[in-house]
């Protein structure tokens, strides 16, 4: 627990405006995606192709829309920002592995990517002075 205090002081005072955008970008983004495999239940499918044949691969299709919306939203907000991007690195590296052991396409792999980069930045970096969690933290 100390560390993570310690990560959130240095975090804090180490604050910069872009690095929030980015953060939002992030989860508008994952939103987006979310919204896209909604309305594009088949390409949804066809990604988990590479996998259907391990157990539970069904339950991933009911996994990835919710931890996109719910997720994008949290991390735009800068609302429980850490947890909402472990919900979503599951997702990420199976979105990596998919393009590493599937049918490789280069622009859905570097997208799968640099999102799972980032999202390992923000959650050790969390959610930054500009963000629900700040506010909340300083209404105490």
């Amino acid at each position: 627990m100390g560390t993570i205090k310690s990560l959130n002081k240095w975090a804090n005072a180490h604050t910069y405006l872009p690095l929030d955008l980015l953060r939002i970008a992030l989860g508008v983004f994952l939103f987006i995606k979310g919204i896209f495999f909604m309305n594009n239940m088949n390409s949804l499918i066809e990604l988990f192709e590479p996998i259907k044949n391990i157990p539970g691969g069904m339950i991933w299709l009911h996994y990835v829309l919710p931890a996109h919306f719910i997720g994008g939203i949290l991390i735009a907000f800068g609302l429980l920002t850490r947890w909402a991007i472990i919900s979503q690195l599951p997702i990420l590296i199976g979105a990596v592995m998919i393009n590493v052991f599937g049918e490789m396409h280069a622009y859905n792999f570097t997208t799968a990517a640099v999102t799972l980069l980032i999202c390992v930045f923000f959650l050790f970096y969390g959610s930054g002075k500009h963000s629900a969690d700040y506010y909340f933290k300083m209404q105490q």
